[in-house]
């Protein structure tokens, strides 16, 4: 598809078109995206969702629906240009994609601890107190019984898989930016299996609390 020329003046045109771009990557890597509410000032609540208690402000889907992500990119040029400039990029997990986060101080030892090994990790992402590792499809029912081997596992791990989402950079939340560690290289389209990395995720997070605000 040919896609217009980003002729957008000053810093929020730039921010605009960066997200734009950005969705428009991710639905080339076969990621289904779709606008996520934003971040606002206002007497009407701190998200662009209204609720004036909302715990993830700018850090979850509202409208479109999650159910409503897409590949297509005519769709998601309308949206990020047309709709909802400015809107953070929310990729649907379960399809094509899926992560697992951990507190950031743990996603930082974990990874020091794969390149020790020499163990591969895809694309990684920093969100406000966590890091996300995105990870090749899994199903419930795998996530199940890989995680009934274990003893136990921390409840400061979570799973991004089927009818779940993750945020990409550069979405800005109420809680603050996304941005990458790892980012994508080439295609993008190699993820690792969630089996290979699990022990060494659960054995990071084992010791470090809970205390994200960003609770997607």
């Amino acid at each position: 598809m040919r896609r217009m020329q980003l002729r957008w003046p000053g810093s929020r045109r730039r921010e605009q078109g960066a997200l734009l771009l950005a969705a428009l990557e991710a639905a080339d890597r076969g990621w289904p995206v779709v606008p996520g509410a934003r971040a606002v000032r206002g007497v009407f609540g701190p998200c662009s969702c209204g609720e004036q208690r909302c715990p993830l402000p700018g850090a979850h889907p509202h409208d479109p629906p999650l159910a409503a992500a897409t590949t297509d990119g005519r769709m998601v040029q309308w949206w990020w240009e047309r709709r909802a400039p400015g809107a953070p990029v929310l990729v649907a997990t379960g399809r094509s994609v899926c992560g697992v986060s951990l507190p950031a101080a743990a996603g930082e030892r974990v990874l020091r601890y794969f390149a020790d090994l020499g163990v591969p990790v895809g694309p990684v992402l920093a969100a406000p107190g966590r890091h996300v590792l995105l990870v090749a499809p899994f199903t419930l029912e795998e996530l199940g019984g890989l995680l009934a081997e274990r003893p136990w596992v921390p409840g400061s791990l979570r799973y991004h898989g089927p009818g779940g989402y993750v945020l990409l950079p550069p979405s800005q939340t109420g809680a603050g930016g996304v941005h990458w560690v790892s980012p994508p290289v080439g295609n993008g389209l190699w993820l690792p299996q969630v089996g290979t990395l699990l022990e060494g995720l659960i054995a990071a997070s084992v010791a470090e609390p809970d205390d994200s605000r960003l609770a997607y």
